[in-house]
């Protein structure tokens, strides 16, 4: 722990990083049981899914900091290395709340044996990296089934993550919505296709959308006990106030009243920069992140107004090479307003706008393409790499 803290000092004194996750690394190079001994004693939460787990996990953090001290990787750092370098930080901390790359959850839970696991959703995602995503499901089922004690809290409208849970012997069904259904036309457990109703899904094998215990129906959440009440959100959009309820019926499990836990998430206005303004060079500027088909489903309708949108898009090894996803992402939405392609991939996406016959231009500097747009507002969509970059000058400045 000693020498871990001592890397993270060094890496943040010398500019190198935040020291997330080379702490973590340290520790696990000097003792690969780390993350077992460190995880012992407290109740851990994983949050794990395509989309949402920073969200989801800062929602969770803040709810249950009204038990006490949260030990979280609120930066992101997401694989065993960054897990473990958030325990480092917070050794005395009862709780944890720790967002998991889906691909690293079978290690991570193996070691810490949590007492909730989070289910979100479940998408394409860095095909080059991750793969196809019915491997992903298949290795959560399996993760599931060794985790009889604990409790998975899983969004039951998605039928991937419904199937990933389904084993679960302490199952919390949440009915949170979902607005992507291309990666689950079949079913996980038969292929067969999956049938959609006006309330839910099935399939023919009888794997069918089970009876949610908490419902999201507009900006309000339902129980199975009759409860209602309204989440009045400070975060824009569906995808927001569906982490907003699962995190609320998880925080439940934990103790934590809804009201209570609902009040505490309306603090929240921005999550790491996400939904960020801005002024830079005299204009406003919101920063969004996207980062594959499913977000960005969430993130278009999000625009404001007629505002200019400036898209940048990267292909660094956290993004992802495989830039075929851009052809999934609904670019039409975009016509009628002024747009820039920027990026290490500006070329890729302006080949995409122009079958989606949206105007635009090419700046491959973020900044820069601000700078060519007029006066007033602007709209800038970033997917992961170029999102941390644009963060931290913009924090420069």
């Amino acid at each position: 722990m000693a020498a871990a803290r001592l890397g993270a000092a060094v890496s943040r004194k010398l500019g190198l990083g935040d020291g997330g996750v080379i702490g973590g690394r340290i520790a696990l190079k000097l003792d690969p049981g780390a993350l077992r001994t460190l995880g012992r004693g407290r109740a851990v939460v994983l949050v794990t899914g395509t989309n949402g787990k920073t969200t989801t996990a800062l929602m969770l953090t803040r709810i249950l900091e009204a038990l006490g001290p949260v030990a979280t990787n609120g930066d992101g750092a997401n694989m065993p290395d960054g897990v473990l370098a958030a325990l480092v930080a917070r050794p005395d901390a009862p709780v944890a709340v720790l967002e998991v790359d889906e691909t690293y959850v079978p290690a991570v839970a193996a070691q810490l044996r949590p007492a909730c696991l989070v289910l979100l959703n479940l998408s394409r995602d860095q095909l080059d990296r991750v793969g196809e995503v019915r491997a992903t499901e298949r290795a959560l089922r399996a993760v599931v089934a060794g985790l009889p004690d604990t409790t998975v809290i899983a969004n039951c409208d998605d039928p991937l993550v419904t199937s990933a849970a389904l084993d679960s012997p302490k199952a919390v069904w949440v009915g949170a919505g979902q607005s992507w259904h291309a990666d689950a036309v079949a079913c996980a457990r038969c292929g067969q296709a999956v049938r959609r109703e006006d309330t839910g899904w099935r399939c023919v094998c009888g794997l069918v959308r089970p009876v949610p215990q908490w419902t999201l129906i507009g900006d309000k959440v339902e129980t199975v006990l009759g409860e209602c009440f309204r989440l009045d959100l400070r975060l824009p959009g569906r995808a927001n106030a569906a982490n907003a309820t699962i995190a609320v019926a998880t925080a439940a499990r934990l103790g934590v009243p809804s009201e209570v836990a609902v009040a505490r998430l309306r603090s929240i206005g921005d999550v790491a920069g996400r939904y960020r303004r801005a002024w830079v060079h005299g204009r406003e500027v919101r920063v969004l992140l996207a980062k594959n088909p499913a977000g960005w489903r969430e993130t278009l309708p999000l625009l404001e107004g007629r505002s200019p949108v400036v898209i940048t898009v990267n292909s660094g090894e956290a993004d992802g090479r495989d830039m075929s996803w851009l052809w999934d992402v609904p670019f039409e939405q975009l016509r009628g307003r002024q747009v820039v392609a920027a990026g290490e991939r500006a070329m890729d996406l302006a080949v995409r706008l122009t079958y989606a016959e949206v105007p635009h231009t090419v700046v491959r500097r973020p900044l820069d393409a601000l700078d060519a747009l007029p006066a007033g507002p602007v709209e800038l969509i970033a997917n992961y790499t170029a999102f941390r970059a644009l963060w931290h000058q913009l924090g420069d400045d």
